[in-house]
This record gives C-alpha cells, sequence and structure tokens, in this order.
C-alpha cells in the first residue's frame, strides 16, 4: 500500500494518525494520543482515511522531531 505525507490512516491500536513518512523501509506516523511511531513498512497495517491534512507552510518533519 502506498502512503502520501499528510494522509490520514487509522490503526488498530493507536487510533487515528497522520503518515509523516512513509518509504520502503519504513513509515513514520503521528497520533494525537500517543506521538509518533515506527512501523516496519511491510508489516504497517492501516486502514485509509479519505482526505489529507492541509497544506500549510511548516519546518520538514526530520527537523521537528529529530529524526
Amino acid at each position: 500500500m502506498k502512503l502520501k505525507i499528510g494522509q490520514y490512516v487509522r490503526h488498530s491500536r493507536y487510533g487515528w494518525g497522520t503518515i509523516l513518512e512513509d518509504d520502503a523501509k519504513r513509515t513514520i506516523v503521528y497520533f494525537r494520543n500517543v506521538g509518533i511511531k515506527k512501523f516496519a513498512t511491510s508489516q504497517g497495517t492501516f486502514a485509509l482515511i479519505a482526505g489529507e491534512r492541509t497544506t500549510r507552510k511548516s519546518l520538514p518533519v526530520k527537523s521537528r522531531f529529530g529524526l
């Protein structure tokens, strides 16, 4: 499943989240209630939610979260 940065997803354990980064090895998701979680892309199981976060100027993900 190809995910886009900013896309909304639902995870069975952590709830609603927003994709911060997605590549061949890992997917990083921000969950409002639990924070940032990293998943192996091959094992991440998400339900896709229609829509994306609104676009706004902000720092790159790696700068904001020290990744």
